[in-house]
Formats: structure tokens, C-alpha cells, sequence
């Protein structure tokens, strides 16, 4: 037998022991429903490469385990939605631009997991009633306040107007996090391929009263960059006058 074909056998061999250890790693790892087996196996395959390439560390994050919320996050890179599918003990309906859940070679596992596409230049009210209905019938949906990829040191700080609506629309409980530890921040791809020590930060939960004051939307913006301690005086009233 030629070299060559040692070298083909060798690469064979290696790919079919990666192709069984990451069907190994989806199956132990999925435990959510999807809707569909498919679906099941991206969640588990996804959910062991979140916690075993970027150390995903989420022991004090939690979310209800029936009952319709919003999620909502400061978005550091193209990694964050997997990072909070991940850390979820329930599916998570998204909330995206039209524009990325359209795009070539994802539409399918964007419709099928069920996320709403906004259309930022028109009727954006669509989108806000299927979050409503998603909502009443105890869903969790999740949104990125900034509306884009935004880093702690940029501004402004303010987040935008939608998720205000949203919860005064809704009235449903808000749930703040915070992700850091991702490695190339800033882009969409690069910290999918860069090993990281990531983590979730979960804050006070707060309600549509929160949005009754004036700088609500600057000081929520503050606390998922960072800049704002969400345990202050503030936080604290806000979280007593629910």
C-alpha cells in the first residue's frame, strides 16, 4: 500500500472517530423538544459545542419553566443566540431582522426553530403581535435590545424603542443577561472558530413598570454593557414597585 493511501486511510479513520463523538455529544446533550428529530440533533450538537469548545458557564442563569417571557441580552457577537439556546432549559423564539432570516442557507433553520423576522423599515407591527401570541401561549422570545452587534465601549448606550413596546404590549416578565467572555468580539463568524471562556450573567427580572421612567431605555442599555451596577438603588426600586 502506497503512502497515499495510508494518508487517505488515516483521515478516514480520524473524520469517522469526529462524526461518532459529535453524534454522541448532540444525543447527551439535547434534552429540549424542538418539534422535530432534526431540529433535536442541531440543538444538542449545538449545546455541546457551546459548552465544550466555549466553556459555557451558565450555573446562575435560569428562566421559568412554563409560562410565556421575554429574554433579552446585550449582542457581543454572531455567537450569542447559540449561547443562550444553550443555556436554556426551553426553546427560545428569536426576534430577528428580516434581512438575516432571509438569508441564503439559513431561512430553513431560522423558520424552523420558529423565529419571528421584523421588518425594520415597515410593518414591524407584525412582528410585535406574533411576539404576543408566541407570548400568551407561554413561549419565550428573545431579542437583542441594540438592535445589532454593539460592544460595551461603543455608543450609545441607549437600547432601542421595541423591546419598550414590546413589554408594555405584552406585559410579561423581562429577563436581563449579560454575555461576555467571547473571544473576537465584533464579528459575526471569527469567535465561532476561536475557543472561548464564555459566560451568562443573569440580572434582577424586571417588568413593564420599568419603563415609566424617563431614561429607562439609557440606563437598561447601561446595565447590559456594564456600565451600570443592575443591583443599584435603582434596580432595586424598580424591581420592588413590579
Amino acid at each position: 500500500m502506497t503512502i497515499f493511501w495510508w494518508v487517505l486511510l488515516a483521515v478516514v479513520l480520524i473524520l469517522t472517530a469526529l462524526i461518532v463523538k459529535l453524534l454522541k455529544g448532540a444525543k447527551k446533550y439535547n434534552h429540549i423538544d424542538w418539534g422535530s428529530p432534526f431540529l433535536n440533533f442541531i440543538d444538542g450538537l449545538s449545546r455541546y459545542y457551546c459548552i465544550r469548545f466555549h466553556r459555557l458557564d451558565y450555573e446562575r442563569f435560569s428562566l421559568p419553566t412554563e409560562g410565556g417571557a421575554i429574554l433579552i441580552s446585550n449582542h457581543i457577537s454572531g455567537l450569542d443566540p447559540l449561547l443562550l439556546i444553550a443555556a436554556s432549559n426551553r426553546p427560545i423564539r428569536f426576534m430577528i431582522a428580516t434581512e438575516e432570516y432571509n438569508r441564503f442557507g439559513l431561512n430553513w433553520l431560522f423558520k424552523g426553530a420558529g423565529c419571528i423576522p421584523v421588518n425594520r423599515s415597515g410593518r414591524a407591527d407584525i412582528a410585535f403581535r406574533q411576539a404576543r401570541r408566541a407570548l400568551d401561549q407561554g413561549e419565550i422570545v428573545a431579542l437583542f435590545p441594540h438592535g445589532r452587534i454593539h460592544l460595551d465601549d461603543e455608543e450609545p448606550f441607549r437600547v432601542k424603542p421595541g423591546i419598550k413596546k414590546l413589554a408594555e404590549l405584552t406585559r410579561h416578565s423581562i429577563f436581563v443577561c449579560r454575555i461576555i467572555g467571547v473571544r473576537g468580539q465584533g464579528s459575526v463568524f471569527t469567535p465561532l472558530f476561536l475557543r472561548s471562556e464564555s459566560k451568562i450573567l443573569q440580572f434582577p427580572t424586571i417588568t413593564h413598570h420599568y419603563f415609566h421612567h424617563d431614561e429607562s431605555l439609557h440606563r437598561l442599555g447601561e446595565v447590559l454593557l456594564g456600565h451600570r451596577n443592575p443591583f443599584s438603588k435603582d434596580a432595586k426600586n424598580t424591581k420592588e414597585a413590579q
